[in-house]
Formats: structure tokens, sequence, C-alpha cells
């Protein structure tokens, strides 16, 4: 069974939802197109929460995004965390959701972070049973993110190219292409984005993430706490040009500005978007 991504609707320009904005957002409600939130923070959620998930539902459109799935545990998916994934998506009717291609829990323990898989036909083969499992439960489709990794597990059988490739493949899932994280790996182990362009499944690409990291030393670290940089936006209008992207959406957890200047981001990338149809 896949994922059928063909038909699912253009949603355009978004923002990943953080409380802390929650005013500013509705006093410039046309300016974001839908909203992207953390899953998590609505598990267990005491009715204030939820109160506030029905609030941005009925002026948004919402996509919901995964922390904690650990899509590469080789023991499997945790029941109740999956349980609650699908309560929540049962709430809103999201068009598609996301999680990353990574694991965060190593025999049933958390990890606490998003830890990279080797790059294996076994690796991918535990995340294609573990999506198998996931579509018993939750119907709406599910999009894989690349994750930003500042090392590459050893006695890997290919490269990133081709392991996201195949586990998309694999699962029949659609990508959400984290263009950010995508860029720091390139730099950080020194890959040519240039040679490798047309090596990532573009075709499979539904949404689009976005951010701004930090330097440290010489490794960029994706914060989620900067501007997105120019190089992360000339990766962006490539993969615009070349991919079927159905959404795009802003990344900021930390530092947060004045909320005019993430208009100003989104509002490029609207842009991006719009130029890509002319």
């Amino acid at each position: 069974m896949t994922d059928d991504t063909d038909d699912l609707p253009t949603l355009g320009s978004g923002l990943g939802y953080r409380p802390q904005f929650r005013a500013d957002l509705f006093a410039h409600r046309p300016q974001v197109d839908f909203l992207e939130i953390i899953a998590d923070h609505y598990f267990d959620a005491p009715p204030e929460k939820l109160a506030e998930l029905d609030l941005l539902a009925a002026h948004f459109p919402i996509v919901p995004h995964g922390l904690d799935l650990s899509l590469g545990s080789a023991k499997g998916l945790d029941d109740a965390y999956v349980e609650k994934f699908a309560t929540l998506i049962e709430r809103i009717d999201p068009p598609w959701w996301s999680e990353h291609l990574c694991f965060t829990r190593a025999r049933g323990i958390a990890v606490g972070h998003l830890c990279p898989l080797p790059f294996t036909q076994e690796a991918i083969e535990v995340v294609a049973r573990n999506v198998e499992r996931l579509r018993k439960r939750i119907k709406a489709p599910l999009l894989l993110e690349n994750i930003a990794a500042t090392l590459v597990i050893p006695g890997g059988e290919m490269d990133e190219p081709e392991f996201v490739t195949r586990a998309l493949e694999a699962t029949g899932c659609g990508w959400m292409c984290d263009v950010a994280n995508l860029y720091a790996n390139c730099v950080n182990h020194r890959r040519d984005l240039d040679t490798e362009f047309s090596r990532w499944p573009w075709a499979r690409v539904v949404q689009i993430h976005y951010a701004g990291g930090r330097w440290k030393g010489a490794t960029l670290i994706d914060t989620h706490d900067s501007p997105t940089s120019e190089a992360v936006w000339g990766l962006f209008e490539r993969v615009v040009a070349e991919a079927p992207v159905k959404g795009v959406v802003l990344e900021r957890d930390e530092r947060l500005p004045p909320f005019p200047e993430l208009l100003e981001e989104i509002a490029r990338a609207r842009g991006i978007l719009r130029e890509r149809s002319l």
C-alpha cells in the first residue's frame, strides 16, 4: 500500500506554530496560508490546549509534525504513542502528516534526540515495516523528513540521496524535504550539493521545511533560531523549481524575532512558489 500524494491540496506558504506568537498570528491571519503544529504538544493535553488546537483549526489548514515516533526503531513502534497520534489526526483531519526518517528510541529507551539511521537496506526495511503498521491505524498520507546529522553511522551501503530515495520507494511515502537539513549535511560532511542534486527524489516532495541555523566552529547546527540564510534560500528556489511542492513551512523555535520578520520570510517563500507557476 502506498500514499497517494498526487491529489493532495496545495496549501501555500505556512508557519510552524508556536504559542508565543498566537496573538500576532491572528492579527495577521491573511498573511499565513497554513500552520504546522508539533503533534507531541497536543498529546495528553489539558482542555485549554485542546481548545487552542480547535481555535487554530477553525481558522487555518493544519498539518501535524511528529518528533518521537522513532520510525527507525528495530523493536517497532510504541503502541501508546501511535494511538495518541491517531487520535490527534482524527480530531483535525489533516491533508497529510509528517515524521522524521530517524530513530529516537533504542530498545524501548528514549534517546532524547533525532538519531541518524545507518544508510543500509536493513534500516530501510525496518522503516518500511513500521510505516506499514502505521497505515493500519492512520490513513492520512505520511511524509518522511530528512534529518540534520553531525555524524554518519559507519558501515553504510549507500549515501544519503540514495538512502532517502530508497526509503521513500520502500514505504510509498511522500517527502518532507528539509532544505536547511539537506544543506547542513552537505556542508558538514563536505559533500558537493551541485554534483548530487539530480540524485535526490524531487518527484516525491510534498512539503518543504526551511529555517536558519548557527555555526559552531566549522559545523553548521540546525538550531531554528536565526533567519534563513541566503545559501538555504538558493537551495529552496532550486527545489521549488524542480519538485511538485504542495506547501512550505518556516520553522523558528528560539530567539523569536518581531513577528513581521517571520512574515517577511513567509512572503518571500510565497513569492518563490508563485514564480514557479508563471
